[in-house]
Formats: structure tokens, sequence, C-alpha cells
């Protein structure tokens, strides 16, 4: 065997030793804490959660190459520390110990990641790989502590209104699947609303909106509603058969949803329905706010006919907020994880004129925004779901480029992307909304990533900034 190497990250938590514990304990810390530029997927659990004799099967995914990783917790301590060990995998060894403990005379506490790992491949595994381990167990745990930290204190700001039972469509998306670890490590309980059969010990909840019908009976004692479902705006040209898939998927399936919940003996207190900052339309250099009228297209058409579909719960006295979404960024898909192709390998740049607005959100203050109207009784109606840095895309290019440490001047002209793309490619690429959080900022929402730079950083795991670090 080879040389033994530890990693240490230690960092400060604004919580107990005990609360900074209980998170790790339960439902969804994992998916919470898997990096999105990783490609990681569950396959098996056994056991009972993090206690010792637990065990995880992996798969993860290097390039074209996927590798199985089987871990099992081999200790225990409730309340202060739980370690996990490679059964099979990669390495040669490895041993993670999480350890937690309490800061003297303060309601923090430190949160310490210690890994003891050996290479393959004996010696030369160590000589020639330990650094490139070292920088990629860096890039993890930068941002495993700080979605740690920022988890804990967002949780901690809404404690005292105790936890809620949330329902959930299109929980299998890009942010329903974020969405639900963020809300059940947070204490809270899921329900997800699921096509075809449900399994109600897994918290499903079975609803066919194409027909009309939702297991009200299984949402009996629901408190809150997010409504996340409908087709993939972007997933295909827009064919005239499409058009009408992306139209009926959010107004008939947010009807169909609407006068359930109406119809519930104990109705949910609100409902938090996923909009889209198309509803402004091509508004060129206009300031727009939650008091701008609609803007003209099949996007703002769509978005304002989605909006309406809300009536049945509005009349029935909950509280609905629409959140306006713009391009949400994240590694793992949507619009940066399609340009990331082209300009990791040099050749992006700025997308037509490269003049229009590009209101662009991070996936973290999303879920951030979802939760802060889940509990805000001041939050109604529309909310712009943006970041406060709207840029052109010109710009994002620039930055996206100058994060990537690559060019960024390959300009994609305007006809390549209507040839390509037809219709959608011209709304959703080549039109521009200045957009501003003006509901959000009103309302005392403090983004998480406010920056262009930072949430890209953050999502592709280059930040500069991280936990205390040592090596051995």
């Amino acid at each position: 065997m080879g040389k033994s190497h530890v990693f240490d990250a230690r960092s400060r938590m604004p919580v107990s030793a005990t609360e900074l514990f209980t998170w790790h304990t339960r439902e969804g810390a994992f998916e919470r804490l898997s990096p999105p530029w990783e490609h990681v997927e569950v396959l098996e659990r056994t056991g009972d959660g993090i206690r010792q004799g637990a065990r995880a099967t992996v798969r993860l995914k290097v390039g074209p190459i996927s590798q199985r990783w089987v871990a099992e917790h081999t200790a225990y301590v409730e309340g202060s520390l739980f370690q996990d060990a490679q059964v099979s995998g990669p390495f040669s060894k490895w041993v993670h110990t999480h350890r937690m403990w309490p800061e003297p005379a303060s309601d923090s506490s430190i949160l310490e990641d210690e890994i003891e790992y050996v290479l393959p491949v004996g010696p030369l595994g160590s000589a020639f790989g330990n650094g490139f381990t070292r920088k990629k167990l860096s890039r993890m745990f930068a941002y495993r502590h700080r979605v740690t930290r920022e988890d804990l204190r967002r949780h901690a700001a809404f404690a005292g209104q105790g936890p809620l039972t949330v329902a959930v469509t299109g929980a299998s998306g890009l942010v329903g699947s974020s969405l639900t670890p963020f809300l059940t490590t947070g204490g809270h309980r899921v329900k997800r609303l699921v096509r075809g059969k449900a399994d109600a010990a897994r918290g499903e909840v079975a609803w066919s909106p194409d027909k009309g019908h939702v297991d009200t009976a299984a949402l009996e004692g629901v408190d809150a509603v997010v409504h996340l479902a409908g087709a993939n705006v972007a997933g295909q040209r827009w064919t005239p058969a499409y058009k009408d898939s992306i139209l009926k998927s959010r107004t008939d399936g947010t009807r169909t949803l609407c006068e359930a919940l109406a119809r519930m003996e104990r109705k949910p207190k609100v409902l938090v329905c996923a909009v889209g900052s198309g509803f402004y339309g091509d508004r060129g250099d206009e300031p727009l706010t939650e008091e701008s009228p609609p803007g003209t297209g099949f996007l703002a058409d769509v978005c304002r006919a989605w909006e309406a579909s809300t009536a049945p719960a509005e009349a029935a006295g909950i509280r609905v907020v629409h959140l306006r979404i713009g391009p949400v960024l994240d590694a793992r898909e949507g619009a940066l994880a399609k340009m990331l192709p082209a300009f990791k390998a040099g050749g992006g740049g700025p997308v037509g004129s490269g003049r229009q607005w590009f209101s662009w959100v991070s996936l973290e203050d999303v879920l951030g925004l979802i939760h802060f109207s889940l509990f805000t009784e001041a939050a109604r109606g529309p909310i712009n779901t943006v970041a406060p840095g709207t840029v052109r895309q010109v710009d994002f290019a620039r930055t996206l480029g100058k994060v990537l440490r690559r060019p960024s001047f390959f300009p994609v002209p305007a006809p390549v992307i209507r040839t390509l793309f037809g219709e959608m490619g011209q709304e959703t690429v080549l039109v521009g909304a200045r957009v501003h959080p003006t509901g959000a900022e009103r309302l005392g929402y403090s983004f998480l990533l406010p920056d262009l730079e930072d949430a890209l950083r953050f999502t592709l795991g280059l930040t500069t900034e991280g936990p205390e670090y040592r090596y051995g």
C-alpha cells in the first residue's frame, strides 16, 4: 500500500454542535452536499442513515468513465462524530471522519472533515496524484462547508415558525431535486406529487394533471405547496404541438392543482408557483419591476396565462406567490450547463448582439426565495426571482470566460441561433429583459449569491474562499 495522506477542513458554523449534527442526520444531507460539478448518483442505501453499519453505494462519473463507490459507516457518537470508510472504490484507502464541537461561550460550533486516504498505484500514485487529489478535495469542501453554513443560517431564521409539511410538484427537475433535500435537512417533511402509482411510504402523492386528478386525501395536512411542474421550455424546437404542450402543462396542470387545493377541508396556507421572467418579453433597456405590464410573444402569453391559472386557490383564501424566475445558473443543467462545453473548449462568447440583458439567478437563491416565501406572510403575488446583478449577455460571457480562464470572444451570430433553434432560440436567447428583484428586496430577502462571478465560481467549484485546511 502507498503513502497515507490526511486532508482536514474546518469551518465555524452559526448554530450549536447539536443542531449541526442533527442537520447531517436528516434525509437529503448527502444530496445537499454533492457538488453540482460532480456527477454523483445514489444507487442504494442500507441500514439506518449515518449510524454504524449503514452503507451507501454511489456512482461517480468522470467524463465518460463511471466508477462505483461503496462506503460503510464505521463510527457514530451522538451529537459529535460519525465516520464512513470506503469498502470499494477508486482509493486504496479512504476514511472520512466528521466531527462537530461547540465553541466556548457562544451559540456557534466547529465543523471538521478529516479524510485519511491512500491513492492507488502505490508510490507512483502518491507522487503524481496527490496534488490533484488535494485540489479536488479543497474545491469540494469549500462548497460543502458553505452550503452547510448558509442552509443552517437560512433555516434558523424561521425556526420559530415550526417545521412544515410541504407538497412539491416537479420534484425531479433541477429546482425540485435540490429543493427537496434543502427542506428535509431543515427538518421539514416533503410530499412529492408524482404521475402514475404513488408510494405513500416514500411520501408520494398521485396526480394526473392531464386528466384533472389530484389525490386530495393524501394532501390533507399539508401546510404549503410548491408548484414547479411543466414541460421544458428549452427542451426542443417549438413546433405547434410542443408549444401547445408547454402551454397546457402550465395552465391545465396549475388549474387542476389549484382547484384541488380549493376543495380540501384543511387547505394549505400558501402556494408558491414557479413562473418565469419571460413574462416581460423583449423589453430592451427598460427597467422592469413586478408592477411592469406583461410583454408580447409566446412566453409572455404562457406566463400570463400561467399566473391566471392560480385563481381558484386565491379565491379559496390561499396565499399565492408567483416567482418569476430568470435563467437559473447551475453546473448540472439549464442555461449555464449548455454553455459550458463551448466555453471550456475556448470557443465561447456573446450570443447575437450581446447587448441583450441577461437576468440570471443562482439555484441557491431560487431555493432561498421559495423558502423565504413559504414563511413570509407579506410575500404574495409576483416576485421577480432574479439576482440584483443583472448584466448584458456580452458581460456574462466575459465573466464566465474569466472564471474558466478561457477566451470568450467567439460570437454566435443571431442567424445561427434562429437556424438551429427557430422561435425557441429567438425568445429564450436573443431577446432580453432588464428585470430587477424589487419585491424580494422590499420584503427583506438577502441574496446568497448576488454577484455573477461569485455565483459562477460557487456552482463550478472555482471559489477563492474556503475553510481552514490542513494537509498531512
